[in-house]
């Protein structure tokens, strides 16, 4: 069986949402997402069971006052740049 690699976007997603102190079910909702589906689907996306589409993703960092480059990013370091890098807090 191969080892699938998790999309940097589910770790990401993770370390925003709980930073920002928000559940899953409430930034799912604050992103536009069905109150009845918005804490399954949070869940999957952090546990890569699917992964967000891009303009999903876009709304989801938008809440969460982060660049939407931040969730792609694959390295740890410059995702901490790219988050810190002065004027992309909306």
């Amino acid at each position: 069986m191969k080892n699938k690699k998790k999309s940097p976007i589910s770790h990401r997603l993770r370390e925003a949402r709980t930073d920002s102190g928000l559940s899953q079910k409430a930034l799912g909702i604050k992103s536009g997402m069905d109150q009845f589906s918005a804490s399954a689907r949070m869940n999957q996306y952090e546990t890569d069971k699917h992964v967000p589409d891009y303009w999903t993703v876009k709304r989801i960092a938008k809440v969460l006052k982060l660049p939407t480059a931040y969730f792609y990013c694959e390295n740890n370091e410059l995702a901490m740049i790219i988050r810190d890098w002065p004027g992309t807090k909306k």
